[in-house]
């Protein structure tokens, strides 16, 4: 995959309307059934780095992967995230990871620009997310991305030319797509969002109270 301001302006969100609107394969729309994920692959930092929220000693480890163009995604960023977060990771309870999963050359820009513009700082990184999953529509499935994504991108204080600058990093989209393979054909990652919950697979959009189905056996097993 090698992004281009071409692909934005042309391709990227053709791509990412029509993977939203026709249902591919790879958009997950309910949970499935859990398998279990190889530990050694699913334990190997991201390349970019860990963008880990909640205490490093909590008794479950939930990793998602996620792609910035995926309806689902942004579905359950907005309505179940925060309850998550509210009831589970600020408590104590839960560990969580986000890991990119893009699945259009748009989606890897957005995880890039939430990479340049958080310059490692998780609490800008997860605002950056947020914003960008919040406005997709305004900016995914739009005929020309670059001016929603820069005027988003300015909000989080990265200007123009760092803008311009974080979209032509080759090595940055190499490891993107390096985290995509390697979900891809290592831990049978086929649909966004994907979740790891201690190591169990969960596919699809998952709501506040499923989720919690899956995490109180971790905590009452403590």
């Amino acid at each position: 995959m090698k992004i281009t301001r071409r692909d934005f302006c042309e391709g990227s969100a053709k791509l990412a309307l029509a993977a939203a609107l026709l249902g591919s394969p790879l958009l997950g729309a309910g949970p499935a059934f859990a398998q279990k994920a190889d530990e050694a692959v699913l334990s190997k930092p991201d390349p970019l780095g860990e963008m880990v929220l909640g205490d490093a000693k909590a008794p479950v480890t939930i990793i998602e992967y996620a792609s910035m163009t995926c309806s689902h995604c942004a579905h359950f960023s907005t309505t179940t995230m925060p309850e998550l977060k509210k009831r589970y990771i600020d408590t104590g309870k839960v560990r969580y990871m986000l890991r990119e999963f893009p699945l259009d050359p748009l989606a890897a820009a957005g995880f890039m620009l939430a990479r340049c513009a958080s310059k490692d700082d998780v609490t800008k990184y997860y605002a950056m997310v947020d914003t960008l999953f919040a406005d997709q529509a305004n900016w995914a499935f739009v005929d020309k991305p670059l001016g929603p994504l820069l005027k988003i991108s300015k909000q989080a204080g990265l200007g123009e030319k760092d803008f311009n600058a974080c979209l032509a990093n080759q090595s940055m989209l190499d490891k993107i797509e390096d985290i995509r393979k390697t979900a891809a054909e290592k831990l049978g990652v086929n649909a966004t969002p994907t979740f790891f919950i201690n190591g169990d697979k969960h596919s699809g959009d998952i709501s506040i109270d499923d989720m919690a189905k899956l995490i109180e056996p971790y905590l009452k097993a403590k």
